[in-house]
């Protein structure tokens, strides 16, 4: 594989813009504290970023020869620094362009292990309860595909239970 060979931007039709030459995909992990409360972790994405300072998930631009899964873990151990360790793939969410797609894929942990910023993208990475996740200045596409992340997540969650 080139490295970053996906690195680039693609221009859409209406005018705007999206990282990933070949698409970009990145990874919603879903665990629960010992009070059973379900957390996601999410990434506070640095000022000089593409849309800094808003609250997103750790991911990024696809490569040639990623899977979209691929490209999503390798982007979270680039950005993240902890233990990925085992995690269940309980779903996938396309938002597909035509010329352009993002994947976000639901992951359940076994526990909310600590994390950190692995490289200068991220100012914060935090366990945020699903609650109070909407009351964060989230990146306007994660925003808009929110409420149907969450609902497969709880549907996820109570097909597993």
């Amino acid at each position: 594989m080139e490295d970053g060979d996906g690195n680039g931007w693609v221009h859409l039709p209406d005018g705007s813009r999206r990282w990933g030459v070949y698409g970009a995909a990145g990874l919603l992990l879903y665990g629960t504290d010992v009070a059973g409360s379900g957390h996601v972790l999410l990434q506070h994405r640095a000022e000089w970023t593409h849309m800094g300072g808003m609250w997103g998930i750790p991911g990024g631009a696809r490569n040639r020869d990623e899977t979209p899964l691929e490209a999503a873990v390798r982007e979270f151990r680039e950005e993240i620094a902890g233990d990925l360790g085992g995690y269940t793939v309980v779903g996938v969410h396309e938002h597909d362009l035509a010329v352009w797609r993002y994947d976000t894929f639901l992951l359940s942990v076994p526990e909310l292990a600590p994390f950190s910023p692995g490289n200068e993208e991220s100012l914060e990475v935090r366990w945020v309860p699903v609650a109070e996740a909407e009351s964060l200045p989230l990146l306007p596409a994660f925003r808009s595909a929110w409420p149907t992340l969450v609902a497969d997540l709880r549907q996820a969650v109570e097909t597993a239970g």
